[in-house]
């Protein structure tokens, strides 16, 4: 037994007050589990919570956490103030409506949620939409697990199923920071660096503009000189390059080895002639009959060219040739209207001498043997162009004929008939054409004929 004065030094502990009555419970209304005045938070029936990944079907729910705070250590429950009575009988408790279809159990409304998990539910609520046609077989309904349900304010770590359909965002927008995107979804594009260009790129572009550059530049300058020399050139300087064209250009050029003239022969025949000698060059001395020398003076003498021709039957022969003269344009100009005012290349005591090439058929070609003759006085360019022909026998010719003479229509004379005069005529054309082009003369001036 204790004393008091075991408990002389006690704090005194003021007496507990009894409980008011309790007011009479209907009948039907289910017991609460804790005293209204009493408590400070009513627990609320949890919503069923999703299972676990992994957790088995029949697995048993964990009691939910209690609300109110445990008593005191040692402390007595209240003693009623009446005896109780017999328990009323239990009606069986209203079944909880279960959660609205596509709600889970903790709804994670934030936009690191949405940003991450976007393609996924947009997925998912496509498939839901393509299988909820009037043709679709219904759903299967499974019963959801009982699991341990999430604590408060706490997300569920299980998958979230039946979610409601999302707004259609796009799968390429960037996620937030710390989330990492779902599986399946694209690949985020990455943002370009703000790093300068190094200088090998530098370098690179800068060799790049140049190349462009001189490629553009060498392909420019090629067709300005391709349009250049595709444009004929001007008469002042096609006359002048025509001085010097006897050393620039080949002899075959201008005296070629085979002359083929298609109905230049007597009543329109082809004629063919092959070149059987050519001379060197040299100056103006021996090459014609004295006055004919004294006529050709005022346009003096820088070079004289020439060459003998055999017809086909190697029974003509003809001797061509080319007197480069030092006069001006005018100076042809006035040297031609002279020759043809004055009839200088139709008389004959103004003939060309011709070139016997020893060991040739034209070795017998002398002055008794020279049958027609032409002498051209070319304008565009300064160049006296003349050929003679005579009989490759050595046959003498007592009277000459000019060759515009004997290539007319009904000429009876030797030369007109054994076509003399077209041989002179046609090698004297060819020639003086082939000077021209070497030139390059824009024109084909027509000269006075001797």
């Amino acid at each position: 037994m204790s004393t008091d004065a075991e408990f002389a030094d006690a704090r005194h502990i003021p007496p507990i007050p009894p409980q008011p009555p309790r007011r009479p419970v209907p009948a039907g209304t289910p017991e609460p589990d804790g005293d209204p005045r009493t408590a400070v938070l009513r627990r609320i029936s949890a919503e069923p919570s999703v299972p676990a990944p992994g957790a088995p079907a029949g697995a048993h729910p964990v009691p939910p956490r209690p609300t109110a705070p445990p008593s005191a250590a040692g402390g007595q429950p209240p003693r009623p103030d009446r005896a109780p009575g017999p328990p009323a009988p239990a009606e069986p408790a209203a079944p909880t409506p279960p959660p609205p279809a596509g709600r889970p159990a903790a709804f994670r409304d934030t936009a690191a949620f949405h940003l991450a998990n976007s393609q996924k539910l947009w997925s998912e609520s496509r498939e839901r939409g393509a299988g909820s046609g009037p043709g679709a077989p219904p759903a299967p309904n499974h019963p959801a697990a009982a699991g341990p349900s999430a604590a408060p304010g706490s997300e569920p770590t299980g998958p979230v199923a039946g979610r409601p359909p999302q707004p259609p965002w796009s799968a390429t927008a960037a996620p937030h920071r710390g989330v990492v995107p779902a599986p399946g979804a694209p690949a985020m594009p990455r943002h370009p660096s703000g790093r300068r260009p190094g200088p090998r790129l530098l370098g690179a572009a800068a060799c790049l503009v140049l190349g462009i550059g001189l490629i553009g530049g060498a392909a420019a300058g090629s067709w300005l000189t391709d349009e250049a020399d595709a444009a004929p050139p001007t008469a002042e300087a096609a006359f002048a390059k025509g001085r010097d064209v006897w050393h620039n250009t080949p002899v075959d050029k201008l005296f070629p080895r085979t002359v083929n003239g298609l109905g230049v022969g007597p009543g329109g025949a082809d004629r063919t002639w092959t070149r059987i000698a050519v001379a060197p060059d040299s100056g103006c001395s021996g090459a014609y009959d004295p006055k004919l020398a004294a006529a050709l003076t005022r346009a003096g003498c820088t070079r004289l060219l020439r060459a003998t021709y055999a017809d086909a039957t190697r029974t003509s022969v003809i001797t061509v040739g080319a007197q480069i003269t030092k006069a001006d344009q005018p100076g042809m100009m006035a040297l031609n209207t002279r020759f043809s005012t004055k009839s200088l290349g139709t008389r004959t005591d103004l003939l060309p001498l011709p070139y016997a090439a020893k060991g040739t058929p034209a070795e017998d070609f002398g002055r008794a043997q020279r049958a027609s003759w032409t002498v051209r006085i070319l304008t565009d360019v300064p160049v006296v162009v003349y050929a003679v022909s005579g009989f490759a026998d050595g046959r003498t010719v007592t009277e000459p004929q000019p060759a515009e003479e004997a290539v007319r229509p009904g000429a009876t004379t030797a030369p007109a008939e054994s076509g003399l005069g077209h041989d002179a005529k046609g090698l004297a054309d060819r020639v003086g054409t082939d000077f021209r082009k070497a030139a390059g003369s824009p024109t084909q001036t027509t000269e006075a004929s001797s």
